[in-house]
């Protein structure tokens, strides 16, 4: 086999790699809930991950009876679900998340303890960057393990939900 084959083999072997994992994700989008989910934007700082909003998703808590009662953590390990289109993190001890109480605007809120990356264009202005009134939002596909994965951003304004267009 000359070499122009082999380095032609290789090509269309890493095509089919880097295709799969798009096939699967496409797949996910369209077989897991989707959902969107408030955000505490967070000011990342990592150069080597090109350029991206660093994003905390706001939850609902459902905790055991035990841990209201005594006031429990300010944080619990649990799970995720999909509830009346919100994400609900489910206490559970086998759960792959960690939720946290937070101040959010002078009232008391849960989040996910890690943050999620939007990853943005080089041109585009900071989107976690709103005006007075607006709240930066992420739908995300919520896969039965793992971290959501966000699809897209928008603003909230006045109840209302605008995707935001980022190109």
């Amino acid at each position: 086999m000359s070499p122009l084959m082999k380095g032609l083999l290789i090509a269309a072997l890493q095509m089919l790699i880097v295709g799969s994992l798009g096939a699967k994700f496409l797949i996910d989008r369209s077989t897991f809930p989707r959902v969107w989910v408030a955000t505490a934007p967070v000011d990342p700082d990592m150069p080597i991950r090109g350029r991206y909003v660093g994003i905390y998703a706001l939850v609902e808590a459902e905790r055991n009876e035990a841990s209201f009662q005594s006031n429990g953590p300010a944080a619990f390990q649990g799970r995720l679900d999909v509830k009346d289109d919100k994400l609900v993190a489910v206490e559970d001890p086998d759960g792959r998340h960690w939720a946290s109480n937070v101040t959010c605007e002078d009232e008391q809120c849960w989040r996910l303890s890690e943050p999620l990356a939007y990853f943005i264009p080089e041109k585009v202005a900071d989107p976690s960057r709103r005006e007075p009134g607006e709240e930066l939002w992420v739908q995300v596909t919520v896969p039965p393990k793992g971290a959501p994965r966000p699809i897209q951003l928008g603003v909230k304004k006045n109840g209302a939900m605008t995707p935001l267009e980022i190109r």
